[in-house]
């Protein structure tokens, strides 16, 4: 018994095993057939014609065995595919043996091979052939099967990609799940069995069945994977203490032994996410392609995964600036991993350093730039003021200046929904922003003084950002808890990192000049709902919930970005123009750079006064700089 367990814990079994099987099988099927086709006392007699029967088939087999190489086969992987290339080579086999067989009897006269004798012999071996492998292939699972690691298992999804995914974890030998059954919506699967085991419909007694069959784990076809963010399934099951896993996407010939690692457990990112967003390709290739394309803040989440998007149109060079000189490392890295022959300087830079960005706008002049380049915690530059002018308005007027003197084709800013009607610093440095580039385009559009086309792009929350609710939420809950919520009804609007920069790349591309674009942000989350949904996914059972109150700048509810009322649309469903009020260039730019000049005196509750002069609608909330809006003045 050991001895077979240490044969069968192959992963591959050796090939000539495999061959002197199929060899002893020859020879069984040859004794079998003249014991069918004679009596054991006519036989006695046969010992020459057994003999040359067998030398006549071993002989051809094996030539045959080897042009179809049927020994080289995995057998615990076998398949109908591989029982067919058996047939195949049997049949060819078969009609040399016979045309030997005939051409010696009808032209030699040697009676030593009987053609109904290797007939019924190469049936029986292909018989023994087929059932060897698919034992051979049970015995594998069976001795290999460890039921203290596998998971009982079903599959959600029953079109091909689910049998795809069942047949990947029979064939691992990783041992991870253990097949019990599928779910399915499609009625008339109900009572069926696939692959041995039962199908289950997702309606109110599929609980019964789980628990039934110990099931511990679901894992979920990709066919499924949209289907899942909608209906109330995960929940049940989360409720239940059951993991949830997504499968990679599948094709008719996905080798899944290889696959199942790729099999992952859900996190809620994947569950947040919304249908994926249809962009003009070729529209963004046509403006990118060949490009010089400098982005500000490359080291970040949205700098990053920008500079990921316009690498895969081809451009000339990308440049890419950032102050952070770890994280900027790490995307140097991932460039000479990815894009090895793409040129892309990495410059360790300050966008409000006005002096350095001139040397890298005159080295490398580039012709389009996205600036994502920003201070974006609420609660941070509510306590840090001046940094928020100097690196938000500052270094975006830096930038755009620059941009004009050097010709750039087009200039993109990354925004926030937070700079609707803000109501912390940080939202309003970025209103004042979007108002010097709306007012910068105006300005150059009217005078013919340069051919820069300036577009703001605006959006709410990023999915696993750096210092986003995600990424904290499962920090805390690893550490045990508390996860720190600040209101029980506070909600906020998402997006993932590649659908947010995608529609970026989208609305950079049809601008005109001058637009604020936002972005339709989906349905609202409610961050209790996210907190418990993470705890859940998580399978702890130890980690409460905590509330902290409002922080200081912080709303309850963000602002709805796109309405009929203050939008316009645009070609693309997702992407509207928003309906701003306009600004005079040279009043705003007088303005600004007071607000500059002042940042560096470091009275906050000044330059706050100031900030609210140029946004008559920020309305701070649960800050000291509350008091300036009930009618008070800054100091000058």
């Amino acid at each position: 018994m050991e001895f077979l367990r240490k044969i069968f814990s192959y992963k591959v079994l050796p090939s000539w095993i495999i061959l002197l099987s199929d060899i002893l099988l020859v020879i069984i099927s040859v004794l079998i057939a003249f014991m069918l086709r004679y009596s054991l006392a006519d036989m006695g007699g046969m010992s020459t014609e057994i003999l040359c029967t067998i030398a006549l088939v071993l002989g051809v087999n094996l030539l045959f065995f080897r042009a179809f190489r049927t020994y080289s086969n995995v057998l615990r992987l076998s398949s109908f595919k591989d029982v067919m290339n058996i047939w195949a080579s049997l049949v060819c086999s078969f009609l040399v043996s016979a045309i030997i067989a005939i051409v010696c009897k009808y032209g030699f006269n040697l009676y030593v091979f009987n053609v109904s004798v290797i007939c019924i012999a190469y049936v029986i071996m292909f018989l023994l052939m087929a059932t060897e492998r698919m034992t051979i292939k049970m015995l594998f699972d069976t001795f290999n099967e460890d039921p203290v690691r596998a998971m009982n298992t079903y599959v959600y999804g029953t079109k091909l990609s689910g049998v795809n995914i069942a047949k990947a974890i029979r064939m691992s030998s990783s041992n991870k799940f253990h097949l019990k059954g599928f779910i399915s919506d499609d009625p008339e699967m109900e009572g069926k069995v696939v692959m041995g085991v039962n199908v289950y419909m997702n309606d109110e007694d599929l609980m019964e069945h789980i628990h039934r069959d110990k099931v511990s784990t679901i894992i979920v076809s990709p066919r499924k994977s949209e289907q899942i963010q909608d209906g109330d399934l995960v929940d049940r099951l989360l409720r239940e203490g059951i993991s949830i896993y997504l499968a990679p996407k599948v094709t008719d010939d996905w080798q899944g032994y290889q696959k199942v690692d790729q099999i992952r457990q859900i996190q809620i990112e994947d569950l947040l996410g919304r249908p994926p967003i249809n962009i003009n390709m070729q529209k963004i290739a046509s403006h990118l392609e060949g490009k010089r394309v400098l982005i500000t803040g490359a080291a970040g989440s949205i700098g990053s995964e920008i500079m990921r998007q316009v690498a895969m149109f081809n451009p000339y060079q990308l440049i890419l600036v950032d102050q952070a000189e770890t994280p900027l490392h790490d995307i140097r890295l991932e460039l000479k991993a990815r894009w090895s022959n793409l040129e892309a300087p990495t410059i360790v830079a300050d966008v409000s350093n006005a002096k350095r960005m001139q040397e890298i706008f005159e080295e490398y002049r580039p012709e389009y730039v996205f600036h994502a380049a920003a201070y974006k915690h609420v609660p941070m530059m509510e306590d840090n003021v001046s940094e928020a002018i100097q690196n938000n308005v500052l270094g975006t007027k830096v930038v755009a200046d620059l941009s004009v003197k050097y010709g750039v084709q087009r200039f993109v800013m990354i925004s926030t929904d937070k700079a609707v009607n803000p109501s912390n610093v940080m939202g309003c440095s970025k209103r004042i922003c979007e108002i010097y580039v709306q007012a910068l385009a105006r300005k150059i559009q009217k005078d013919g003084s340069a051919p820069t086309q300036f577009i703001t792009t605006r959006f709410g929350n990023v999915l696993g950002s750096n210092g986003s609710v995600i990424p904290l939420f499962r920090q805390q809950i690893e550490r045990g808890g508390p996860v720190t919520v600040t209101h029980p009804d506070i909600i906020r609007y998402f997006m993932t990192i590649p659908e947010a920069c995608q529609l970026v790349l989208e609305a950079g591309s049809m601008g005109k000049g001058g637009e604020i674009f936002i972005f339709d942000m989906g349905q609202p989350v409610k961050i209790l709902d996210l907190a418990n949904k993470m705890i859940r996914l998580s399978g702890r059972t130890d980690v409460k919930v905590e509330f902290t109150g409002l922080r200081h700048g912080e709303k309850l509810y963000e602002e709805l970005l796109a309405t009929k009322e203050n939008t316009k649309p645009t070609s693309h469903d997702k992407i509207m123009i928003a309906n701003v009020r306009e600004y005079d260039f040279d009043d705003v730019s007088d303005d600004i750079d007071t607000l500059i000049r002042d940042s560096y005196k470091f009275d906050p509750m000044h330059i706050v006064g100031l900030m609210k002069e140029m946004v008559p609608e920020f309305k701070s909330l649960n800050s000291p700089y509350s008091i300036l809006d009930g009618g008070g003045k800054s100091k000058k």
